[in-house]
């Protein structure tokens, strides 16, 4: 109970004696988490956790890269080793000790399509990892430098731009020696315009932005606004566009290999494998089924990352 007095004009209250004192309860929090902060990256990495498409696909990528980094993991030999292939296997069907059958050469089909793994897996890395680099670089370059400097990277990328990958790829591997990192190099060369068109225009999106400007206010140097603020909002459309070319240029590299211009015996690739199958493939069709198969799952596990991540990183589609 509390009894009021009036003293003057003011309105005290004094508490009788015996009751209770009462005050609001204090929670300083020692013990509650701190609440982490919204943000795009947080909020894709929360979705893609949930997406089914995005984890077959990563667990197939996974599997698809210790394959071609150790493939001796999974074979007993090597498709290299003296005595490798023995012409009385030749064509000879699937069976519980050879999986896959035997080529016409009389290699086992399994070994030859877990080592070949490697030169395939190897072109869409490195030519992946090229064109980000290259492409994503010089199209931060023009979009944040704007003026002369943009105007003459975008006329200089138009220009291979301007090659279909698949033609241009043909003609200047014609001319040089086919290996797996060749064939990055020259994918990578016809490739990279890409990404430098979509990291231009992602990057002239977000430069005029209020959180740029701020960072101009308060001081911030160009180096300092663009790794900071304009390179982590702008690098989103470049990583989906990867992910999936990846599956693009291991698709490229088996074109080359079958048309017999991307790599080159002693060495294997799926492609090499596919064009060796196709002159037999309607007598002993598990020699081409099992290359192609392999090529298939491993270029659709890319795709379905790239789609996973595109879908988690573009606002509009939440």
């Amino acid at each position: 109970m509390r009894d009021t007095t009036t003293v003057g004009d003011e309105l005290t209250d004094t508490q009788t004696t015996g009751a209770p004192a009462t005050s609001a309860p204090v929670n300083k929090g020692k013990g509650k988490k701190k609440d982490r902060e919204a943000s795009l990256w947080s909020d894709a990495m929360r979705d893609l956790r949930r997406n089914p498409i995005f984890l077959i696909g990563t667990v197939l990528v996974l599997a698809m890269l210790v394959v071609s980094a150790v493939p001796q993991w999974f074979t007993q030999g090597s498709p290299f080793d003296a005595g490798a292939c023995t012409l009385q296997n030749s064509l000879k069907t699937p069976s519980g000790d050879h999986w896959f059958g035997f080529d016409i050469q009389g290699c086992d089909v399994y070994t030859r399509t877990v080592w070949a793994a490697r030169n395939s897996v190897i072109v869409g890395v490195v030519t992946t990892t090229l064109v980000i680099v290259v492409g994503g670089g010089l199209g931060l370059l023009a979009g944040w430098l704007g003026g002369i400097v943009d105007s003459f990277l975008s006329r200089f990328a138009e220009i291979f731009f301007a090659l279909p990958l698949l033609l241009g790829g043909m003609l200047i591997m014609s001319a040089l020696p086919g290996n797996a990192w060749t064939v990055s190099i020259v994918l990578a060369t016809l490739g990279w315009p890409q990404i430098f068109r979509i990291m231009r225009s992602s990057v002239l999106q977000n430069k005029n932005n209020d959180y740029v400007m701020a960072a101009r206010a308060l001081g911030a140097g160009a180096w300092r606004i663009t790794i900071r603020h304009i390179l982590p909002n702008a690098i989103a459309p470049v990583i989906v566009v990867g992910a999936i070319s990846l599956g693009v240029y291991i698709s490229a590299e088996a074109a080359l290999s079958y048309l017999g211009i991307g790599v080159q015996p002693p060495e294997i690739s799926w492609g090499l494998m596919v064009s060796d199958a196709s002159v037999r493939w309607l007598q002993a069709p598990h020699v081409l089924l099992f290359p192609a198969g392999a090529l298939s799952i491993t270029v659709l596990a890319f795709i379905m990352v790239g789609d996973a991540v595109r879908d988690a990183l573009d606002p509009k589609l939440r």
